[in-house]
């Protein structure tokens, strides 16, 4: 398998940089095996899902991680300030955060980076691509401080067309984000509002809840030819114990097993034992999924659409076949629905699945 076997064309015009209002009003293809491609609305999944299914929804929270600031250092002619804009990506083991930084090359470590009147860091190490930054704050001040300086870590090919504004703090966490964490959204959860959350339920579909702190390596480019090389970044997520037993017990009774998304269908298949059954379970997972993968628990998928020759390209090709996906996505440019992050979703179901 190369690379090029996940290409695609798409019009720069069908990538979203808003998400439509109300969220359950996005368009969603519904896949099924071989059978006739179904254009749909997300809210007719109360129709297109069974009673006694079970949604896996990621309740992970973004966090503001994007951070403008500046630092100021003695020269020759005086005091000298300069902008800094920083990303946070990940918790450090060694205490604080690790941060990408424009521009890395000119901060060094031991200067004071000034985000606003509550916050700051100071540069505790540098490496080759990012910075570790131990800020000023901790707990809830710092979570609070964070709020009000930082701004919605957007994906670059929407941040590249017009920069994060107050709108996207609620657009770009779902109603039901819970565990900060993440420095990217489970984009697929974003279509779910409230009276579409009841609406299911009283279909008699049920939901279980997992974390997984979506990193900023999501949208780290395959640069290999030979994709099963190609190495995954580390997330870390929880299955808790109750999500489990209701996952099993879902299974036991017939009924459908459907991850919200490629962050929660990642965490299921990493924890899931080889007869499909879960216990509770936290770590790190860097599971690659790709065609050839053999399912333990995932009978369909609820997601947006995906880059070209993304590793997200690659599950979706595992789970439905990569000639089927191929057509899934030029029905989808055809029809001119809304990709990636903001755009409208799919419901993939595999042949041969219960």
């Amino acid at each position: 398998m190369t690379l090029a076997d996940f290409d695609f064309d798409l019009p720069e015009a069908l990538i979203a940089t808003r998400p439509v209002s109300p969220r359950s009003s996005a368009r969603l293809l519904v896949a099924e095996g071989a059978r006739p491609i179904r254009d749909c609305i997300v809210t007719d999944l109360v129709r297109e899902l069974r009673p006694g299914d079970r949604l896996v929804l990621n309740n992970t929270k973004v966090i503001p991680a994007r951070l403008f600031g500046s630092r100021t250092r003695q020269s020759a002619q005086g005091q000298v300030t300069a902008k800094v804009e920083v990303t946070l990506t990940e918790p450090a083991a060694a205490g604080g955060w690790w941060a990408l930084a424009k521009p890395l090359r000119k901060v060094s470590e031991g200067e004071e980076i000034i985000f606003s009147a509550q916050l700051s860091a100071r540069v505790a190490e540098k490496a080759t691509d990012r910075l570790r930054l131990e800020f000023n704050l901790a707990g809830e001040e710092f979570d609070a401080a964070l709020a009000e300086a930082g701004a919605m870590p957007l994906p670059p090919y929407i941040a590249g067309k017009r920069p994060a504004d107050a709108r996207d703090k609620d657009d770009y966490q779902t109603v039901f984000a819970k565990h900060s964490g993440a420095v990217a959204a489970p984009t697929a959860s974003l279509h779910f509002d409230p009276p579409l959350l009841e609406a299911l339920r009283a279909r008699g579909v049920e939901m279980s809840f997992v974390t997984l702190h979506v990193g900023a390596g999501t949208f780290l480019p395959v640069k290999v030819e030979d994709v099963t090389t190609h190495k995954m970044h580390a997330e870390w997520g929880e299955i808790p114990a109750r999500s489990a037993q209701e996952i099993n017990a879902t299974r036991a009774a017939g009924g459908r097993i459907i991850p919200v998304g490629t962050t929660a269908l990642r965490l299921l298949e990493t924890a899931a034992q080889n007869d499909g059954t879960l216990s509770a379970w936290e770590g790190d997972t860097d599971i690659f999924i790709y065609p050839g993968y053999r399912f333990r628990i995932t009978d369909a998928l609820m997601t947006n659409f995906h880059l070209p020759r993304s590793t997200l390209m690659m599950l979706v090709s595992a789970l439905m076949g990569r000639e089927r996906v191929m057509q899934i996505y030029a029905h989808a440019v055809a029809e001119g629905y809304r990709f990636f992050s903001y755009g409208d979703s799919s419901l993939l179901i595999p042949e041969g699945r219960r």
